[in-house]
This record gives C-alpha cells, structure tokens and sequence, in this order.
C-alpha cells in the first residue's frame, strides 16, 4: 500500500515495534515510527530517512512509487539524529547521484558522524530547491531539539515537514493520519514526547510555532508519529499550551521508600487529598519510569516529593528524578517535602535546595522525620495536603 500526504507526496517510512527504549532511555510500550517523505517533481527529493535497519522497509516504499527504477535526486535532512540519518552511506550507494540538503550545522554533524564531506549542498534560512514544477522552502529551526534543526515547506500543496517537532511516539500502523487515531491516546505519547525531548527549550520552539502560524500549512507531517492532514491547527494549540507551561490543576506524589515508613506519610497525604476530591497523580520511583513521572510534573501545578536519607543525600531514584526535572528547565511549582532518616539525615537539605535553585515554591509544613512517622508527622502530613489544596486551586475554589 502507498500512502498519499497530497499530489506526488508519499509515506515512505518505517513502523518499529521492537526497540524497548528511544534514545536507549524512554519506553516504547506502543512502539515509535520513523517518517519518511518522498516529494516528486521533475526531480526527486526523500526528506529524513531511516535508521539502517529499517533501510530495506524504505527502499520498498520508494520502489513501489517509481513505475521504472527509482532515482533519488535530493536527500533533506531536516535533522540530524542517526534515527532519521544512519542509513546515509548506503542511501549513497544505492543512489551514487544524489545530494545532501542542510544547513552549515548539518554539514559539521555529517562530518562527525559519518566522516561525509562531499556531495552536500548548504541551505540557508528561506533557500527553496528546484524540483523542476515544484519547490521547497526551507525554514531554518534551531534547538528544536538540535542546533541544525530545520522544517522544509512545499508551498503548492502546503505540506510542511517538520522534523522531530509535533511528532510522537507510538507507531502508525493503525492510523497514520489525526484522523484515524484514538485522540486521548495520541495526545497522551504527543505530550510524553513533548516533555521529555521537545519542551527543554521552550523559548525556541516558540519561535518555530511562531514561523509555523505564519506559514499556515494544510498539512504537518512530523518524523515520528501520526501525520496532521484533517486537524493541523490542534497540533500547533497543543504545542502553545505545554510551550507556555500552562498547567492543569492537579497534584502530583512522586516517592521513594525502602522500608514503608516514607510510604506511610505519603499515604496520608494522598488520602486527605482524595478526600477532598483533588486530582492526584502517585508514582512509586520503585515502579514509574522517569518517562511518566516528567509528563505529569510538566502537566499539574502542584507536586509532593518525597523520599528517605540515602547515605546522608537523596535516595538515587528520588535524585534521579530531580536531577531529571532540573534538566528539563521546567519552571516553578508548587512543592511539598516528605523525607526520612535513620542514623543521619540530609534528604530535606537536597530537597530544600532543588526548590531554592529551581524557583520552586515550597509549601510548608515541611516533613521531615526520624524512623516511622508518629501520630504528629501524619498529622502533619494532612496540613500539608490542605496547604497544596489552598496553593493549587485558589481559583478553582474561590
């Protein structure tokens, strides 16, 4: 099957269902897709390509569009990820002919991953290629995610490729186009994908949402997941609202506990919240990847960290994560600290301290405690609910 985007613009990608963790870090449970676009004028351009595994799935798709044999004139790399890239030296083989299409940092990563110095032409910002009856812009989108990040435009159908901003994980085989998807599921992989690799620098990928508005496309065809064709518009509001940092009234409880007795004041916590018919979100670090953890602390106003004394610092999962927030640039919430000890304490200090650096908002009563929690701590633990309550939802329930 052939899979039309518009008049000569094919799918030619590929479905994985077999790597566990993208970027050897964030879980693949539906899978992730590797989009592949072949544009035909009077000359041929294949925008992105394939990781090498997945070049004999591609090299099909292309086979299937020409009638003779297949002749690719142009290869545009929209980014430079070996995901989109590893199969170069053999696309090159097979197509000795065909150029290279990037920007001045395309051409540095070509050389430092592939030792490729030849056969590259450079693209500056708003540069258009020749195809012979039909063109293509390119549109220059720095640190979305990497520094030679760029979209390329086809303005007679008004397809724009946009590289790995508004892709998702998850494959396409049982849908490759908005339309076909379930959405709550979609937009579910679209925002994990958006917080843990996209969202980062936020303030440029404003600028590429901002390029995009201008150029109004009809279409978004992204490198991983579904294809935009009937609703493009939802795509570019959503990547506004989790840019902004726009937060959804809620809580999140990420914790740690060797022993239980951490996990018993967070049960208290989590219970006077419930009471209250608050949105609670609860990771256990013992079981929650990273991956989930992040999505939700991008998406509620409100978290509750809390973990034991791990040799006088933070136990690794509980730090893991911190460190990972930290990364991620994710600007200030609301926070609430349950920590314990045994023999030596030091795991509020840390928490204590992620809050200063970050700008994050330390709710009180901060809980820190010796052993079990006693009937006080746990106490305790309830006005600390009631105070994230208060910090979280004013607005709600004023």
């Amino acid at each position: 099957m052939i899979n039309f985007i518009s008049d000569d613009c094919y799918w030619v990608g590929a479905d994985d269902h077999s790597t566990d963790l993208f970027e050897a870090l964030w879980p693949l449970p539906k899978g992730i897709s590797y989009n592949s676009y072949l544009v035909r004028g009077q000359k041929t351009a294949l925008i992105d390509s394939v990781p090498a595994g997945f070049l004999p799935v591609l090299l099909d798709k292309i086979n299937r569009v020409f009638k003779d044999k297949p002749v690719i004139d142009y290869l545009v790399i929209n980014h430079m990820e070996p995901d989109h890239t590893a199969s170069i030296d053999m696309l090159r083989s097979i197509f000795p002919e065909i150029k290279l299409i990037g920007n001045d940092r395309t051409k540095d990563l070509l050389k430092a991953y592939y030792d490729i110095t030849d056969g590259i032409i450079i693209v500056n910002d708003g540069d258009t290629l020749d195809l012979g009856d039909r063109l293509l812009q390119f549109h220059h989108t720095p640190m979305v995610h990497w520094p030679e990040t760029m979209m390329t435009f086809d303005p007679a159908s008004r397809v724009l490729f946009s590289g790995d901003a508004f892709g998702g994980f998850g494959t396409v085989d049982e849908g490759l186009y908005d339309s076909e998807r379930e959405e709550a599921s979609t937009e579910d992989e679209l925002f994990r994908y958006f917080s843990n690799i996209i969202g980062r620098y936020s303030a440029m990928v404003q600028k590429a949402i901002d390029r995009v508005k201008e150029l109004n496309p009809r279409v978004i065809a992204p490198t991983h997941g579904s294809i935009w064709r009937t609703n493009p518009a939802r795509i570019i509001d959503l990547y506004e609202r989790w840019n902004s940092h726009t937060t959804d009234p809620g809580i999140v409880v990420a914790y740690a506990s060797m022993y239980g007795t951490t996990q018993k004041a967070v049960e208290a916590v989590t219970g006077a919240l419930s009471e209250k018919l608050v949105p609670v979100t609860v990771h256990n670090l013992a079981h929650s990847h990273l991956s989930y953890v992040l999505r939700d602390i991008w998406k509620y106003r409100g978290c509750i960290f809390a973990g034991p004394t791990y040799n006088t610092a933070l136990f690794p999962t509980l730090d893991a994560l911190l460190r990972l927030v930290e990364n991620k640039l994710i600007p200030s919430r609301a926070l609430g600290t349950i920590s314990s000890y045994g023999w030596a304490g030091g795991a509020s200090a840390h928490l204590k301290e992620f809050a200063k650096r970050n700008k994050w908002d330390l709710v009180e009563p901060e809980i820190n405690f010796a052993g079990r929690a006693d009937e006080a701590t746990l106490e305790n633990c309830c006005f600390l609910a009631e105070n994230m309550i208060a910090k979280c939802f004013t607005e709600e329930l004023s």
